[in-house]
């Protein structure tokens, strides 16, 4: 017997709870003789085909922050897809991050913010390079934070641009109902998904200029930024605007709403902040003061039906109209540890746990609660986090898995599957009292340094820079591999699976993440 879709996308609305954040930093302009003079001498200022920007140098390494990529989205243009930036003259001081998109803070350390000027991104590159010596790798970061948080600025690029010698950008893109609010008077809106093919656009038209190759970028991102990679390899708006794709954390075998369903969200939201009355509902809620509006936001996501995104990602892998893109997917071993706990509590008791299971699974409960005892889990909540990591949401392995099989069947691009299962990581919010194992997020501060929890051991460092550089050598020439590092296969099956543990604890080998997480039993509720 099936599951119905209400009950196999049960999580979902607990995968909206996650997220990473920074604050907000000011920037300004040189006067036009100062940066016009500086420009000659000065390694840190680059003209962009916007104007010149004035950036930071440390030792090996040059940062870019704060560039505006697309028109402040305010006003008229609120919902709209992004305009040009205007250029400027004189020399724009990217010393500093700028602002985060509007958001609610959530509890993991973000602000809230209602500012929608916030379409800016952050360009970090080894020291050294120019315009005349461009060619290196480009990797652009689509943040996560579940469509509703998080900003790039957040990111620490610098052991992925010195380590792996490439180029890192990383973007805003507008949260919330600013990003995906759809309404039969406003149309199916993916504004947030526009925003970040505009960033991409700049990195075509200017990524020569701090020595990175246009014809050479790969997009990665992570929980909420890796189903932005997923839509973007499915957008046909997409074409062209990058060679690769790394997907962490979120399967692109699973779906997005439909138009009907966003403009059902939409007409709620519009009663919601008093617009559903008003003779002109787009103007009316172009009105609307931006944390009223947020607030009012149930979540979203990407919206399947406009010409930003006509099909549903799997549907495009599979039948061949999405971008033939190589591809790194992959998530971590313990995934729900940080949702299930956050949606039901971390006091399960046994009696609980099998009650959950019930009202989930139905008539397969049994069989459910057969292949995972209580008793074999260190308690009820770790069972059913456990449950969830294998099955049932887009974060789950055997999602992943489904992934995996259907991007193999295309001709023309590689996959390239992982799974990161380092138990002792530092969790994104401690909740399991140390048994958060290998849970949401946990890989990244592997990649970006310093982005929570207390820093690396040693042995984690080590597996830092094996990750750091199959990420970068998967972007330079579309294998992932390294000198001294096992040899990381093309997927042709589950027991293709890269897995990325500590040396002490298996360390990094192929390994079968399908039968490890019953996918086989699974595949009958499918």
């Amino acid at each position: 017997m099936q599951l119905s879709h209400r009950r196999r996308t049960l999580l979902r609305p607990a995968l909206l709870a996650g997220a990473l954040a920074a604050g907000v930093v000011a920037a300004s302009l040189a006067s036009p003789a100062e940066g016009m003079d500086r420009s000659r001498h000065d390694d840190t200022v680059v003209r962009t085909a916007s104007g010149a920007v004035r950036g930071t140098v440390e030792p090996g390494l040059r940062t870019f922050e704060g560039i505006p990529y697309a028109a402040p989205p305010t006003g008229e243009l609120r919902f709209r897809a992004p305009r040009p930036v205007t250029p400027w003259r004189g020399v724009l001081d990217a010393s500093a991050p700028r602002q985060q998109c509007a958001q609610l803070t959530n509890g993991t350390g973000n602000t809230t913010t209602v500012d929608e000027d916030c379409l800016y991104l952050n360009v970090t590159t080894p020291a050294g390079r120019s315009a005349r010596r461009a060619g290196l790798p480009v990797m652009v970061w689509i943040h996560g934070g579940s469509f509703l948080t998080g900003t790039g600025g957040s990111y620490d690029a610098s052991r992925l641009a010195t380590q792996g010698d490439v180029v890192v950008v990383t973007i805003n893109y507008r949260l919330g109902p600013l990003g995906f609010l759809a309404h039969p008077a406003l149309g199916s809106s993916n504004a947030a998904l526009l925003d970040q093919q505009a960033a991409l656009r700049w990195v075509q038209r200017n990524a020569a200029a701090f020595g990175g190759n246009p014809h050479n970028v790969t997009v990665f991102g992570e929980s909420a930024g890796s189903a932005s990679v997923c839509a973007n390899v499915a957008s046909p708006r997409a074409r062209g605007l990058f060679r690769r794709a790394i997907a962490q954390s979120y399967s692109c075998a699973s779906d997005f709403a439909t138009r009907e369903a966003a403009e059902e969200t939409g007409e709620r939201v519009a009663g919601a902040v008093g617009c559903d009355d008003s003779s002109d509902v787009a103007a009316c809620l172009r009105e609307v003061d931006v944390e009223t509006l947020l607030r009012a936001w149930p979540g979203g996501a990407p919206v399947v039906g406009d010409d930003v995104l006509p099909h549903q990602p799997a549907e495009a892998i599979a039948d061949g109209t999405a971008n033939r893109v190589d591809l790194v997917h992959g998530n971590t071993l313990d995934e729900n540890r940080l949702f299930i706990p956050l949606q039901y509590g971390t006091s399960l008791s046994a009696a609980q746990y099998t009650g959950a299971i019930g009202a989930t699974f139905g008539p397969m409960a049994a069989g459910v609660l057969q292949r995972y005892p209580v008793a074999a889990y260190p308690s009820p909540i770790v069972a059913l986090s456990t449950v969830f990591s294998d099955y049932g949401s887009p974060l789950s392995t055997c999602t992943h898995v489904s992934a995996y099989d259907l991007a193999t069947a295309r001709r023309g691009a590689r996959v390239f599957a992982y799974q990161f299962q380092d138990r002792t990581a530092d969790p994104l919010i401690p909740l399991l009292a140390g048994q958060d194992g290998a849970a949401h997020a946990t890989e990244l501060p592997f990649l970006f340094p310093g982005l929570f929890g207390d820093g690396l051991t040693a042995e984690q460092e080590r597996l830092s820079d094996a990750m750091v550089a199959y990420w970068t050598s998967f972007a330079a020439t579309g294998r992932p591999h390294g000198r001294g590092l096992p040899r990381w296969p093309a997927y042709e099956g589950p027991g293709d699976v890269l897995a990325f543990d500590l040396a002490s604890n298996g360390g990094i080998a192929v390994e079968d993440v399908a039968e490890a997480s019953h996918c086989g039993f699974w595949s009958v509720l499918d």
